[in-house]
């Protein structure tokens, strides 16, 4: 596989009142043919039958552990599971997708021969109420200034998490993946897509990825610009706008006319 040794990849599974999912995306992860896995199911607060469910997985399979919490989001139940980890790698999963069984093997794989990678992600498909290619652009700094283009579930080492002090609590309502993103790269360090199928995202009904309000996505943008201003202002000339794509001409007019 790799000239190093076989590091222990921590997989951490938020769930919010996904418990009819939850033992559907716990089960992908046990499929991997990259077998020195933890499961860590954080249970933020569900009141379906998440916490039977993920009582009865820990109970079956030695690999997993369950966690409840009270609500406070989904950034902080990420936290959660990760601060409780002890693998070298992280790979967050939410409880409604689905992971291949290769994904993680070959991701660790490129991660234990290429240190200066922080991020190793792969193709994707939707499924369910959506079926096809998840069709992202290409990664680029630059791109990732305007929009995110690396879903949830890329793998990435335990000691990025904690150089950038984890997902940011005031997310809450969605980009949270898009702003720990750029708090790992703005810095430096590369990406790489693996060239295989490895992520499957369930669109359901009120699936976050289409369902943030202009409230919220003004008040994340609020956010943005007030932790990343250095990295905004190199990346797009100034602040990022709520029409995100116009943000650089935005801030070339403000500069002229100002």
């Amino acid at each position: 596989m790799s000239k190093n040794k076989n590091e222990l990849v921590s997989i951490v599974v938020p769930c919010f009142n996904d418990g009819k999912y939850l033992e559907e995306a716990v089960q992908s992860a046990l499929n991997s043919t990259y077998k020195n896995i933890e499961i860590i199911i954080v249970d933020d607060g569900s009141t379906d039958n998440t916490n039977k469910i993920g009582t009865a997985l820990s109970t079956k399979y030695q690999q997993v552990q369950y966690i409840y919490k009270n609500n406070a989001g989904l950034p902080a139940a990420r936290n959660t599971g990760i601060e409780k980890a002890v693998g070298k790698y992280i790979l967050p999963l939410d409880a409604d997708d689905l992971i291949s069984e290769d994904y993680i093997f070959k991701a660790i794989n490129y991660l234990q021969n290429n240190e200066k990678t922080k991020v190793v992600y792969c193709n994707a498909e939707f499924f369910e109420l959506k079926k096809g290619k998840w069709k992202l652009p290409p990664f680029s700094i630059s791109k990732l200034a305007k929009n995110n283009m690396i879903f949830c579930s890329a793998i990435y080492r335990k000691n990025e998490w904690e150089r950038v002090g984890g997902y940011s609590v005031e997310m809450d309502t969605g980009w949270e993946d898009w702003e720990f993103w750029i708090s790992v790269l703005k810095d430096g360090g590369f990406v790489y897509k693996l060239p295989i199928t490895g992520f499957y995202y369930r669109v359901k009904k009120g699936s976050m990825r289409k369902g943030m309000s202009k409230r919220s996505k003004a008040k994340s943008i609020v956010f943005l610009n007030s932790k990343h201003s250095d990295f905004f202002e190199r990346e797009l000339g100034g602040p990022l706008c709520v029409s995100r794509s116009m943000s650089k001409i935005v801030n070339r007019l403000s500069r002229i006319f100002r």
